[in-house]
């Protein structure tokens, strides 16, 4: 068989689809991106999960391709289709938009009843790996999640492949189930599992006492950072426990593969929307630099092991082994045995069957990664000129709050344009939450109060007995949601809102 070149080789993968080996566009002509408007449809699907049909939610374009690629620069201007029988909306994960067309529901708009429609438009000002997702009740568990990728206007490099993977947790169970029984169970053992069998359930049983600080662990996991000083904490990982965690909609039962060149160059664009779970994304044998997070660039930091919390996103480049080859790319559970992931092959790399199962149960995800990231372009050095501190509580019947009230009774903090403000996140709980600032960038600054100009970001896990502070500029006027990316602790009241002061 003749070698492809490399322009021969990118051209051939562009009938992938936008969650698979993404060309160029100026190689591969996307249609979408020639329109005035790109519609993306709510609606219905069947995908196969372990052997079992499942029908789960879809955001799709009228060619079949799931989610968007658009370009920086131009505007967002995308028509959103309610086919469902029942209300959405969807947020955009990661961009900055007027508040009125951020997507979150009475809050920036009104949901779109069955059968109707909302035009967006705005400016894309900021290339990166983003995502869009319902803010409705809790229709993200059914996957209700694509990818919303926004190039640089400068274009792609011909001399490199991008594989777009999206990441998520699945359940067979009616999530509105899953709810009621942690309400029912409160926060302990017996309210917070959905299965009641297998490993995860026995780990729940036996939840130690875990040292959080000068924990060490093995190469490439740092020190754990769930807690605050000395001593030792009850910490839960997990109050979910899930049928099977999916790569683009599929386990290692049936993984995607995704054809790259010998010796080539791939930007791997990794996308965590699962609703209740952090990652490690192992790269296996490859070694890749990590240059992004959630979608904006940092000094790029060399490894094969990331930490990867909910709605965060990781871009990695890889320098392919020279030869033919297969390798698969994994993302592990934390604190469990569990895995999904993705092959990465050659034309002639011989691909294995890979289990869903690490021999070794993965540690808990922290900050050791945090606190090595850098923004390649930090904002300005600044005072605050405001300081808000934000303090994370759990109560009984599974209630999340933050400081000590629930989403609709909170008081909103205030901001003023043009402040530089910095938000102090306060957990009290015996868990990690990944908190999510709408409608800005902000900067990581401190970790358990020691300081560090750290990356840019949207979501910051914020550890168990921990505090972050973040940082950033008051440059976007509107009322924005602030809030926990763990669906079930958002939806039990764990959201407040920014709110600029006239």
């Amino acid at each position: 068989m003749g070698h492809l070149s490399r322009r021969q080789f990118l051209a051939s993968t562009a009938a992938a689809g936008i969650l698979g080996a993404v060309p160029s566009p100026l190689i591969s002509g996307q249609p979408a991106l020639a329109l005035p408007a790109t519609t993306i449809r709510v609606g219905n699907r069947v995908i196969e999960v372990n052997g079992r049909p499942a029908t789960v939610f879809g955001l799709t374009q009228p060619d079949g391709s799931h989610g968007l690629i658009m370009e920086s620069g131009k505007s967002f201007r995308v028509r959103l289709e309610n086919q469902l029988e029942e209300e959405t909306l969807i947020h955009w994960h990661g961009l900055t938009p007027p508040w009125q067309q951020d997507g979150v529901p009475h809050l920036s708009q009104s949901p779109l009843a069955p059968g109707a429609t909302h035009d967006y438009d705005f400016p894309l000002t900021q290339p990166g790996t983003n995502w869009m997702h319902s803010h409705h009740g809790l229709q993200e568990q059914r996957l209700m999640a694509a990818p919303l990728i926004v190039r640089d206007s400068a274009g792609t490099s011909a001399d490199i492949q991008e594989v777009v993977v999206l990441f998520h947790d699945f359940t067979f169970r009616d999530p509105d189930e899953i709810l009621a029984g942690l309400k029912a169970g409160g926060h302990g053992v017996a309210g917070h599992g959905t299965a009641e069998h297998g490993p995860g359930l026995l780990r729940r049983l036996m939840e130690s006492v875990m040292p959080m600080r000068g924990m060490h662990h093995g190469a490439g996991h740092g020190r754990m950072d769930h807690g605050a000083a000395g001593g030792a904490i009850m910490m839960h990982l997990h109050d979910v426990e899930y049928d099977a965690f999916l790569a683009n909609d599929r386990t290692f039962h049936d993984p995607q593969v995704f054809r790259v060149e010998r010796s080539g160059r791939v930007r791997l664009r990794l996308i965590n929307g699962a609703t209740a779970t952090n990652f490690w994304l192992d790269l296996g044998r490859l070694e890749g630099r990590l240059i992004a997070v959630d979608g904006m660039p940092v000094v790029p930091v060399t490894g094969r092991r990331f930490e990867f919390a909910t709605a965060q996103r990781l871009d990695i480049v890889l320098e392919l082994p020279r030869g033919e080859g297969a390798w698969p790319i994994f993302a592990v559970r934390e604190g469990e045995w569990a895995r999904t992931g993705f092959l990465l092959a050659t034309s002639g790399g011989k691909v294995e069957k890979v289990t869903g199962e690490t021999q070794s149960a993965a540690n808990p995800v922290g900050l050791a990664l945090e606190r090595r990231l850098q923004a390649a372009q930090p904002p300005e050095p600044r005072q605050p000129d405001r300081r808000h501190t934000v303090t994370i509580t759990e109560g009984p019947g599974y209630v999340w709050m933050l400081n000590g009230a629930m989403h609709g009774g909170h008081t909103p903090l205030e901001v003023g344009v043009g402040e530089r403000v910095e938000i102090t996140f306060n957990d009290q709980t015996s868990m990690a939450h990944p908190m999510h600032l709408h409608g800005h960038h902000f900067q990581v600054v401190a970790i358990n109060g020691e300081r560090f100009a750290g990356a840019l970001r949207d979501t910051v896990l914020v550890p168990a007995r921990g505090s972050v502070t973040i940082a950033f500029d008051a440059d976007n006027p509107g009322r924005w949601a602030l809030h926990c990316h763990h669906l079930y602790h958002m939806a039990a009241g764990m959201m407040t809102t920014l709110e600029y002061r006239s």
